[in-house]
């Protein structure tokens, strides 16, 4: 066996070793929310003999990232190895570089999944083997790439993840001839819908469905509470949002976007750290969103009736014949009381526009792009 193949299976056993830590690091960082505009990551800190003596994780925009948060656990004994999901960042704003904390902390060994693709944020994994920081990289990273797909998809696109959401009846109707629409779904599906708004930095709709529906956009409980996570409504369209629309009364303020371009608008959520984006919209903008190819996943959920008539849930696509089909990914399955819930994908198809691209594939992010915003600044 050559030099080269023995460099290789060191390299493997090693991270071998530390594949249960990183999944419990990983756990951790399921932990932190999923808004805010920051990464959710993990942190457990090893002693010289490999036992885990301090965890932490990242709680949000403006709170300690995960190796701080761990190291603050520590009281006073010595960590040698720190297991993180996330190269720790190199970059100084609401909180310092994690690699100089590690650095200085003692930390003899740093263990990660991914790289942080961030201009700014990124190449802590440089400074610490400047430091004589042993570096192991690559650790567990299909597994952690995929929990963070949302975050790393929006950092290399420079726009923020958009999930698509309708509730319809088995024939595709989301409302009545009347239009009327409440409730298409049960209750148990409706709340499922909430959650997903707590997931999320923003919502987008249109002035179409503002003016015809008067929504309230808001996150709540089962109980109609206002949930502590409240995404910010974007409204898109030449109209303008009434006066007393429910909109202007949201307690996450509201962003008024005019008739711009989707993408254009979307960059702009990203570039205010919404990285989050939840659709929830009338039949033309949802199928605007979907043609234009801006459509990272869907959320559908099917209630077991019929309607027929002109309420579609999706408008004009644009699809000529059935080859042209857009077709999806299904992910998962879910039952809600007597309603399904579909969690899908886009599949590329030939000439359309090209969905997320799978996360183990994203390069680093462009370096004009200020991404000391998502998670630098923390």
């Amino acid at each position: 066996m050559g030099d080269e193949a023995l460099e290789a299976t060191a390299r493997a056993l090693t991270r071998s070793r530390y594949e249960p830590a990183m999944s419990h690091a990983l756990a951790l960082a399921a932990n932190g929310p999923l808004t805010g505009g920051n990464p959710q990551v993990g942190c457990i800190l090893l002693d010289d003999a490999g036992n885990a003596i301090a965890e932490g994780w990242h709680r949000g925009a403006g709170t300690p990232h995960a190796e701080v948060d761990a190291l603050r656990q520590l009281g006073g004994r010595r960590a040698h190895t720190a297991i993180v999901t996330l190269e720790p960042c190199n970059h100084t704003g609401r909180t310092g570089p994690c690699a100089l904390a590690l650095i200085e902390a003692g930390i003899r060994r740093v263990v990660y999944a991914v790289d942080d693709p961030g201009a700014t944020s990124g190449g802590g994994a440089e400074r610490l083997r400047a430091a004589g920081v042993e570096v192991v990289e690559g650790v567990h990273e299909a597994e952690v790439r995929r929990f963070l797909e949302w975050w790393l998809v929006a950092q290399q696109r420079g726009r923020s993840w958009v999930t698509v959401k309708w509730a319809s009846t088995l024939d595709g109707r989301a409302a009545a001839a009347d239009g009327s629409s409440q409730w298409i779904t049960g209750p148990e599906a409706r709340a499922d819908g909430h959650r997903l708004r707590a997931n999320a930095d923003a919502i987008l709709t249109g002035t179409g469905t503002v003016l015809a529906d008067d929504p309230a956009l808001t996150a709540r409980d089962a109980e109609g509470a206002l949930l502590p996570q409240q995404p910010v409504p974007i409204v898109i369209g030449s109209r303008a949002v009434p006066a007393d629309a429910r909109l202007r009364e949201h307690p996450a303020g509201l962003v008024e976007a005019g008739d711009r371009p989707l993408d254009a608008v979307l960059r702009d959520s990203y570039e205010r750290g919404q990285l989050r984006v939840l659709v929830e919209a009338g039949p033309r903008l949802t199928s605007s969103v979907l043609r234009e190819g801006l459509a990272d996943e869907l959320h559908v959920y099917l209630a077991p009736a019929l309607l027929g008539g002109p309420g579609l849930a999706v408008g004009e696509l644009g699809l000529g014949t059935i080859g042209e089909a857009m077709r999806l990914s299904l992910t998962t399955v879910r039952r809600l009381g007597d309603d399904l819930a579909l969690d899908l994908r886009p599949v590329l198809r030939p000439g359309g526009p090209a969905p997320a691209e799978p996360a183990a594939e994203l390069g680093p992010a462009p370096e004009n792009r200020p991404t000391d915003l998502k998670r630098g600044s923390a």
